[in-house]
């Protein structure tokens, strides 16, 4: 099997895997390579620097480098939008910790103060509490809360 990086011709890039490369020069000539964007089948091989495997008995000295992708804007902007959510909700509210069922409970039955508190509850109690009619909603873990 053989990898090429190919592009359209309105630039989106995406990758393909053939055969060999005639089996991408008969696909690319009846117009079966296309486009996983776009849809148009206008495409050309990128250039590439060959794979060339390292020898199995030996071992590289240095650190293997990571690479991540691009980040779709869109997905950038919407964590950015979670993180404010979050932070204003923990900014304008009481933390309350493992007690969070039972102080929701004293609010919505006007025991307590009526406040905005955030904690932790098992998914046990956050069902039980919505079933009680009581409005909770989970705040999102961000991928830096695993960290």
């Amino acid at each position: 099997m053989i990898r090429y990086d190919l592009q359209c011709d309105k630039g989106h890039e995406f990758d393909g895997w053939f055969r060999d490369s005639a089996a991408y020069d008969k696909q690319a000539a009846r117009g079966l390579v296309a486009c996983t964007v776009c849809g148009s089948v206008k495409v050309e091989k990128q250039l590439m620097a060959p794979g060339i495997p390292v020898k199995s008995n030996r071992r590289g000295d240095a650190a293997q480098k990571m690479v991540a992708g691009p980040v779709d804007p869109r997905m950038a902007a919407m964590m950015q939008m979670v993180r404010d959510m979050r932070r204003h909700v923990e900014e304008n509210s009481e933390y309350v910790g493992t007690r969070f069922a039972e102080e929701a409970r004293k609010i919505h039955y006007a025991e307590a103060e009526e406040r905005g508190i955030f904690g932790e509850a098992t998914p046990d109690d956050a069902k039980a509490l919505i079933e009680e009619g009581i409005a909770v909603h989970p705040l999102p873990r961000l991928p830096e809360d695993g960290n």
